[in-house]
């Protein structure tokens, strides 16, 4: 994630000023409430930050939910705690508000963080006026304040019984269960009901840019055989070129296929090969021993892809299947792709909505919003609702920079605006 100053952030505030709009008296009440109890808010960030909620932490990422939970049932929502037996993790949290009109909206957070109880960064810890530290401060669970926040300010309004919200916070963003299907249930079965999908990642960190993208990521399995023999006997018709020259010649025609397609990367991360290889799975890795005399008989290749479009990656899998099917003499080779995060494909409604959160941002007094770079944005959650909603954005949540390092830091001064964005941003579309 790029890294975005304070000092910067108060600049592009600064010039955002003179673009200021016109926000109505209700609105003027939301931003109120927010302002009034950001404190309140920061103090339950620093809650559930201090409580481990590694992904594989079941009890930590239930404990998260179980301060949550109460909150989201004080606004009047119906709140539930999906147990994730079935896809071997902790859980997810739903609360809904269904009985008023207009959109139908889905707002997505995440309970999980990548730091495991092993991890030295446990604690929330303010740097300065602007700044504090702690394990998933940015990614997200500022953003899942923002989410609670901002329909606490819509309730206090009396504006929230009137709408159709519900809110998804997952157990598994970080690593998820499996198999996805039901891993993902929730925010499948969310996203056919909803209307819109508002996802509180952090996204790049700037709270100038929102994502109206995703790209996909999902595995790919390359496995080749060849004839062992001595390697005297390397490219005679008998023997062939061997496993290892396969591998190799797929790989760099995979690369001049497909390197310079935009939005698109596809990397080979792993790679064993030689007379006997023992590949395992669950590690993607696995051990290989071969001699520089013997042709190598077996190799295994792992990777991923990543794509803008479901039919980017179609494309993608077709080019790389038909350069698999063309084999070296005496070699064989076959690849199958993984299960994996969809792409959140940038569509006219999501520019649209970008444009009511712009917006929303400069009536405000805030800076206008523009949209991040695909490639600088990785898979998320909203990435299973792209097939079913009329429109989304991520990247909604709290700034920050070096999520998923020790160093993670969240930029506190966002925590309010993003909130006020969110809340008005909910109240405009649902009129």
């Amino acid at each position: 994630m790029k890294s975005f100053s304070p000092i910067v952030f108060l600049m592009l505030l600064f010039v955002a000023t003179s673009l200021q709009g016109q926000v109505s008296k209700t609105e003027t009440r939301l931003t109120k409430y927010i302002d009034q109890h950001n404190n309140e808010a920061l103090q339950l960030l620093e809650e559930i930050i201090n409580i481990n909620s590694g992904t594989m932490n079941f009890d930590g990422v239930k404990a998260v939910a179980d301060v949550l939970m109460p909150k989201f049932k004080a606004l009047g929502m119906e709140v539930e705690w999906k147990d994730g037996s079935a896809w071997n993790r902790a859980g997810h949290l739903v609360a809904k508000t269904t009985a008023g009109k207009g959109k139908k909206i889905l707002l997505i957070g995440h309970l999980d963080t990548v730091f495991e109880l092993e991890s030295p960064f446990q604690k929330y810890k303010v740097l300065n006026d602007t700044t504090a530290s702690g394990p998933g401060i940015a990614d997200m669970k500022g953003g899942d304040i923002i989410i609670l926040q901002a329909l606490s300010a819509l309730n206090n309004a009396g504006l929230l019984k009137d709408m159709s919200i519900t809110v998804v916070m997952t157990g598994d963003e970080e690593l998820s269960g499996d198999p996805l299907s039901l891993s993902k249930q929730e925010l499948v079965e969310a996203a056919k009901w909803a209307d819109i999908a508002l996802g509180f990642e952090n996204g790049d960190g700037n709270p100038g840019t929102a994502n109206v993208a995703r790209r996909s990521s999902s595995g790919w399995t390359l496995k080749v055989t060849g004839n062992a023999a001595h390697s005297s006997q390397v490219f005679k018709p008998e023997v062939g070129a061997g496993a290892i020259y396969e591998a190799a010649r797929i790989l760099t025609e995979f690369y001049a296929a497909l390197s310079t397609e935009e939005y698109l990367t596809f990397n080979p991360g792993m790679i064993l090969g030689g007379t006997n290889v023992a590949y395992e799975e669950s590690i993607d890795g696995g051990r290989a021993t071969g001699k520089s005399n013997v042709v190598a008989k077996d190799a295994v290749v792992t990777g991923d892809i990543r794509t803008i479009s479901p039919e980017q990656l179609q494309r993608t899998q077709k080019t790389m299947t038909e350069v698999v099917a063309k084999h070296l003499p005496k070699t064989n080779a076959t690849i199958s792709f993984d299960e994996g995060y969809p792409p959140f494909a940038p569509t006219e409604g999501n520019y649209e909505l970008l444009k009511q959160l712009s917006k929303v941002s400069t009536d405000l007094g805030f800076m206008a919003v523009e949209p991040v770079n695909p490639s600088n944005a990785g898979a998320a959650d909203i990435s299973f609702t792209s097939d079913y909603i009329e429109m989304g954005l991520d990247g909604l949540g709290m700034g920050g920079k070096n999520d998923h390092t020790v160093n993670e830091t969240g930029n506190l001064k966002t925590l309010p605006m993003q909130t006020k964005r969110a809340a008005i941003l909910l109240y405009r579309l649902t009129r």
